[in-house]
């Protein structure tokens, strides 16, 4: 089994309005000093197997197809 995590942001240059959101509500509860807030998403995955580069494969595949839109969104994958 191997376990591997997918992080999927915004490209740098695309407007990200939730992030923004966050950032004006962090400071109207009081968080000062906090700015340039992007947000994200994050996957969290098993597959069955136990070979990496196969798996690495088949999850750039996941994020090319589904997990992530790459004319906006950037993806790191990380294993545990």
């Amino acid at each position: 089994m191997i376990k591997a995590r997918v992080t999927v942001t915004l490209k740098n240059g695309v407007l990200d309005p939730q992030g923004k959101a966050i950032e004006g509500a962090l400071g109207a509860l009081g968080f000062s000093g906090v700015g340039h807030v992007r947000q994200g998403k994050v996957f969290d995955l098993e597959l069955d197997g136990a070979d990496k580069g196969q798996a690495e494969a088949d999850l750039k595949a996941m994020c090319e197809r589904l997990l992530a839109n790459t004319v906006i969104e950037n993806y790191a994958i990380a294993f545990d």
